[in-house]
């Protein structure tokens, strides 16, 4: 009568050790590739336009997962151009990435801040496009610009502009 339970316990143990993923298969739930830009949705918000040059505006950007899971893992990639000339944007200083896992359906968003040129004045960008590339890929999504012209730094450095770090939006 012992030998059954026995056999069933070693029967089920044996079942469980070949059922244990040795870190080299893929699973079907691969959550820890790059989020694509043609896998999400993009939508540019109501931004805070900067009105007059010197100002600052925020100008919010909200992704959404239409695709499987996937992550964002760093700060998105945001180019400004015009004029013949492209200005890459930097990450906001002292800001933090921190590494979101999106389902299909869930949401992130990220600022662009940026302060306002004068219309000709050296540095100054007339930025007529956006695109936006999300880490880990080198797709990008371009985005008419209609915020005015964008300051450039007085070192000549690059924009007075830059991005926040990649929020969770929702629960």
């Amino acid at each position: 009568m012992r030998a059954i339970p026995l056999t069933v316990t070693a029967l089920a143990a044996a079942l469980l050790l070949t059922a244990c993923d040795d870190g080299g298969g893929k699973s079907g739930n691969n959550a820890d590739s790059a989020c694509e830009i043609g896998g999400v949705s993009v939508q540019i918000g109501s931004a805070s336009v900067a009105p007059a040059a010197g100002d600052t505006g925020e100008i919010p950007v909200s992704l959404t997962n239409q695709s499987a899971p996937c992550t964002l893992d760093h700060f998105p990639g945001v180019v400004l151009s015009g004029g013949g000339s492209d200005a890459t944007v930097p990450a906001l200083k002292g800001a933090k990435a921190q590494k979101l896992k999106l389902a299909k359906g869930d949401s992130a968003s990220f600022s662009l801040t940026y302060v306002r040129g004068k219309d000709g004045a050296a540095h100054t960008l007339a930025a007529k496009t956006v695109k936006i590339t999300l880490p880990g890929t080198d797709t990008g999504r371009s985005f008419p610009w209609k915020y005015g012209p964008v300051a450039g730094k007085a070192d000549g450095s690059g924009p007075d502009a830059s991005v926040s770090a990649f929020q969770q939006v929702g629960d």
